[in-house]
C-alpha cells in the first residue's frame, strides 16, 4: 500500500559529497521521483537537499542518497519529514 500523503523532506548528507557531483545527481534522482526542491552545498561540506512530493517518493530519495550509488562518499544521511509547504517548484542546484 502506497503512502500518497504530501510530506517536505529535510535532509543534511555528510560525507565526501561537494565537487564531485552530488547534487547534480541527487536533482535527477528527485525529478525521476517527481520531487520538487533543491540540494545545497553548505559551508560546513554538508549538503542539504529539501524535497517535497509524496511520503513514498521522498523516501525513496533518502534510500537512494543512502546508497552506493552516489556521486563521492555519504558518511550519514540525517533526514526529517514534515507537511508539505507547497512553495518550491522545479528542483535546482544551489
Amino acid at each position: 500500500m502506497s503512502d500518497e500523503r504530501l510530506v517536505r523532506l529535510t535532509a543534511w548528507v555528510h560525507g565526501h559529497v561537494q565537487g564531485v557531483g552530488f547534487r547534480w545527481w541527487t536533482r535527477a534522482r528527485a525529478l525521476e521521483l517527481g520531487l520538487v526542491g533543491y540540494a545545497s552545498n553548505q559551508r560546513d561540506g554538508r549538503v542539504l537537499v529539501v524535497a517535497e512530493g509524496p511520503r513514498d517518493q521522498a523516501q525513496r530519495l533518502v534510500d537512494l542518497l543512502r546508497s552506493a550509488a552516489t556521486p563521492g562518499t555519504v558518511n550519514l544521511v540525517v533526514e526529517s519529514f514534515t507537511d508539505a509547504r507547497g512553495e518550491l517548484t522545479g528542483f535546482v542546484e544551489r
